[in-house]
């Protein structure tokens, strides 16, 4: 069975000024979310599902179905493409909005609101980041090698110093994990950027302290790789979230706060996975010309051909 990739897409880009996911930043006009399908498919994917506010998802899906018409992977067959709207109003039944709520909970809600959808192992990624065709192998052996596994699950983690952007801070959850690469917690550190001397430094989001961190540390970029039972254990841990800290108008239902409940609840565990890939992205409206000159050179070194899909 072919895993799936789902894709974070419904996010506005508050700091970026607009729909990113529809920014063309390729030689012929390609946006980051392709660069990503196209590597997943490379790797073995058979299935795309896009993460979407229903106010722009006719628009993406007319934009995404016409450019992948007819794409098949290398075995020649079809590629399933799938859109699901995520909305406030989509929790476990009993639970309703809270009062002064106005956006979705995050990442780790996004995931669930996907689970009618997805029967197979599954990766996760941002659709305003670039992951690189080696971390998509990994991950897309991990889930072949998990096909029939229950609470197990994966995070890849970029080296710290390859995720940093000189447009302005950025947020990661820093792994910690033990001898056998399983995650013991993952710590979210804000407004992450190198000082002066490039020494990397953030606040703990959970002491509000500013905190020196190893470049060479683990960190993840909402790449996960999980079985569909998760979605069982993780609906549990959210239904406690919203009797709690969920109730509250910012709080987000996000992956360090999900997997520490899982792995302290003993729901099942987390591998960290490493990939030498070099992320980049576009956090802000200025790391646009930086993102457009990567994808060139990627393209004039015969990584990617322009147009990506003929």
């Amino acid at each position: 069975m072919k895993p799936t990739l789902l894709v974070f897409a419904a996010g506005m880009g508050s700091r970026y000024g607009g729909l990113k996911q529809m920014d063309g930043m390729g030689p012929s006009g390609e946006t980051i979310i392709d660069y990503s399908i196209y590597d997943a498919v490379r790797a073995g994917f058979g299935k795309i599902v896009y993460i979407v506010r229903e106010y722009f998802r006719e628009a993406m899906e007319q934009a995404v179905l016409a450019k992948y018409a007819g794409l098949t992977g290398p075995d020649g067959k079809k590629v399933e493409f799938h859109f699901v709207s995520q909305e406030l109003n989509m929790l476990p039944e009993g639970y309703g909005v809270p009062e002064g709520r106005e956006k979705p909970w995050g990442t780790g809600h996004a995931i669930l609101v996907a689970r009618h959808i997805i029967h197979e192992p599954f990766v996760t990624i941002n659709g305003d980041d670039y992951y690189g065709r080696e971390t998509f192998l990994i991950a897309a052996d991990w889930c072949q090698a998990h096909q029939e596994a229950k609470g197990e699950s994966a995070v890849l983690g970029f080296t710290l110093e390859n995720t940093l952007t000189d447009a302005g801070g950025v947020n990661r959850g820093i792994c910690f994990y033990d001898s056998q690469r399983r995650l013991k917690s993952m710590v979210q550190h804000l407004k992450i950027r190198k000082d002066a001397q490039g020494i990397a430094r953030g606040i703990n989001a959970i002491t509000g302290e500013e905190a020196l961190l190893d470049g060479q540390a683990l960190c993840s970029m909402n790449m996960f790789c999980l079985t569909p039972d998760y979605f069982d254990r993780t609906e549990e841990v959210f239904k406690t979230f919203l009797s709690g800290d969920g109730r509250l108008p910012g709080k987000e239902f996000d992956p360090p706060f999900v997997f520490d409940c899982i792995i302290k609840e003993g729901l099942g565990y987390c591998e960290v996975l490493s990939t030498p890939s070099h992320w980049f992205g576009v956090t802000y409206r200025e790391d646009r010309p930086a993102v457009v000159e990567r994808f060139r050179e990627l393209t004039d070194a015969g990584i990617y051909p322009s147009p990506l899909w003929k």
